[in-house]
């Protein structure tokens, strides 16, 4: 019966951008790049994130740019 509730009951999402009125996504911030990329290195899905849908695809560029320069791993290396 409390799970039904719980379940009912769920932190609400927000977007991070909109929050903290960030208006460019920089591809050298690899620090907050690196918030939106799981383990496996796929880019977590903004109905996961939360993020707005404008937002999410300046983040997947900023990204995939930052992937192609270097400054981030396309896979995490597990040692």
């Amino acid at each position: 019966m409390n799970r039904g509730i719980e379940m009912l009951i769920r932190k609400k999402k927000y977007c991070k951008f909109t929050s903290e009125k960030i208006k460019e996504i920089d591809y050298k911030k690899s620090d907050i790049l690196k918030l939106y990329v799981a383990e496996n290195g796929k880019i977590i899905p903004s109905r996961i994130t939360g993020t707005k849908v404008r937002y999410q695809r300046k983040l997947t560029k900023a990204i995939k740019k930052a992937r192609y320069l270097g400054l981030l791993p396309y896979i995490e290396k597990k040692i």
